[in-house]
């Protein structure tokens, strides 16, 4: 019981349930938008930060102003968050792999770990062996897939350096000012970020044709509802970042690829009328291997009793 309870508190179950629901997620917009691709770049991008202004709506619960330094550090985690973006779905459009989601694999909790060597205190969080076979199972997951590693890959490693930079930043501004306050300084540096889109002529153009025009859902009510399910398991990441080691949180999110690989065998099984993937058996044994591999790590931290306070040195 105890080591449960300090799992909740640590925020690794914050991670397993955000990234959960991220994975759920995933699966749901691959039944409900009759797409093959990513929409216009600029556009995807711009909405994404565009909507993180909501996180304003924290404030009356416990914001007060950190000082310059900090809330520096917490805008620039939120625009570093928004490049992350631009450049992943960059890279999965370069590929043409909109359908292969576990495309960051194990990169993203490797440079996260590197970046928070010298900034943390903790950078694994206390769970080397979990955080470690957590994300060999990522990198197994990412090889599994047939991709164009050439056209990819620069900006994999790009997205990866931004999102580790952007968790250890997140996670030094919610250490020195608190949650709400950091998410604020957060959400409203995505904001800017995506603003700043709109600079580029070329760029606003693109974003304001590409709204709305293109890549319609077959139930609106439920692309909403997806939506809002996304942001749920976005909010509770950022929530465990400030609770646990960015490098083991970034870990975790095999399990939005776990589900992704179960969820999606069995719609092709039992409803290829949905959508329908090829699961050769290579493809089958490897991204088992890597289950496994994730939930093996998770079963580690939950041994360890889920302490994974990574303060500053």
């Amino acid at each position: 019981m105890n080591v449960f309870k300090t799992t909740i508190l640590s925020g690794v179950l914050l991670a397993i349930i955000g990234h959960a629901l991220i994975g759920v997620s995933l699966i749901w917009d691959k039944v409900l938008l009759q797409r093959k691709g990513t929409q216009n770049l600029f556009s995807y991008v711009f909405w994404l930060g565009a909507i993180s202004i909501f996180g304003l709506f924290l404030m009356p619960f416990g914001f007060a102003f950190p000082g310059l330094q900090l809330a520096a550090t917490g805008l620039l985690a939120g625009v570093l968050d928004l490049v992350a973006s631009y450049f992943y779905y960059s890279a999965l459009k370069s590929g043409e792999a909109s359908e292969e989601l576990a495309a960051m694999g194990g990169f993203v909790p490797v440079a996260t770990a590197l970046i928070s060597v010298p900034l943390l205190k903790h950078p694994f969080g206390e769970h080397v062996s979990g955080f470690l076979l957590m994300t060999v199972g990522g990198f197994i997951m990412f090889f599994a897939e047939q991709k164009p590693l050439k056209k990819m890959l620069p900006k994999i490693v790009l997205a990866s350096v931004a999102f580790g930079l952007s968790d250890v930043l997140q996670k030094l501004a919610f250490n020195g000012s608190g949650f709400v306050t950091g998410y604020v300084f957060f959400t409203l540096g995505t904001f800017v970020a995506a603003v700043a889109l709109l600079i580029p002529p070329s760029w606003r153009r693109q974003i304001w044709a590409s709204s709305g025009t293109k890549d319609k859902p077959r139930s609106q009510f439920w692309y909403f509802v997806n939506r809002f399910v996304a942001g749920v398991g976005s909010f509770l990441v950022v929530f465990a970042v400030s609770k646990a080691s960015p490098a083991l949180v970034e870990a975790i999110s095999g399990v939005r690829y776990v589900i992704i690989f179960i969820g999606a065998y069995a719609i092709t099984q039992w409803k290829p009328s949905w959508f329908k993937e090829d699961f050769r058996r290579w493809a089958l044994v490897t991204k088992a291997t890597a289950t496994s591999l994730v939930i093996f790590g998770l079963v580690l931290v939950g041994i360890q009793g889920g302490r994974g306070n990574s303060g500053p040195p």
